[in-house]
């Protein structure tokens, strides 16, 4: 009964481990990529490439709660830079594993995967207003539009990556597919 058993712990465990990498990797994706939005977007706007982060980095952990302070020319605060980057990365990552946990359900249960589609978006949609609404004093330094454009940006890259790590998984779970089951 054991040597039986083998094989689907065996399966089990490939396929735990692929999600598990696969997150980590979407993950790192979404976390570079809105890095690299937001690094972009500053130098445009002639702030310095961590203007952004130094930002985000005061208000989560030092209360800054007017953006305007930073506005003058006062030096980067590298410890805050650094523990948002920490905290950045840190819930990135979480989010990856969810998202590629989800996705591996929808796989394993097709008849799940439209619930599991409106979930990642759901997600998707809650991030941003959470980081919105989280942002509200910031507005004037962080507008809407670079909180949607930053995450989608993300969305789109860590998706793609999927893609081709899942061969067949647009035509097994895209919405069109799910729509006509």
């Amino acid at each position: 009964m054991i040597f039986k058993q083998e094989p689907l712990l065996e399966a089990w465990m490939v396929t735990h481990n692929r999600t598990i990498r696969d997150g980590l990797v979407v993950g790192l994706i979404a976390y570079v990529s809105v890095a690299l939005f937001y690094s972009v977007f500053d130098v445009l706007a002639a702030r310095g490439v961590l203007f952004t982060v130094d930002l985000l980095g005061r208000a989560l952990f030092n209360g800054l709660r007017d953006p305007a302070v930073l506005m003058f020319s006062i030096e980067r605060d590298a410890a805050a830079i650094l523990m948002y980057n920490a905290f950045h990365l840190a819930v990135s990552l979480v989010i990856g594993l969810v998202v590629t946990s989800l996705v591996e359900q929808a796989e394993r249960h097709p008849s799940q995967a439209l619930l599991v589609l409106v979930m990642i978006l759901a997600g998707g949609v809650l991030t941003v207003f959470g980081v919105a609404y989280l942002t509200e004093p910031m507005r004037p330094v962080l507008p809407w539009w670079s909180i949607v454009v930053a995450n989608a940006f993300a969305a789109l890259l860590a998706a793609l990556y999927l893609r081709r790590q899942r061969p067949g998984l647009w035509q097994r779970l895209g919405p069109m597919t799910l729509l006509h089951r």
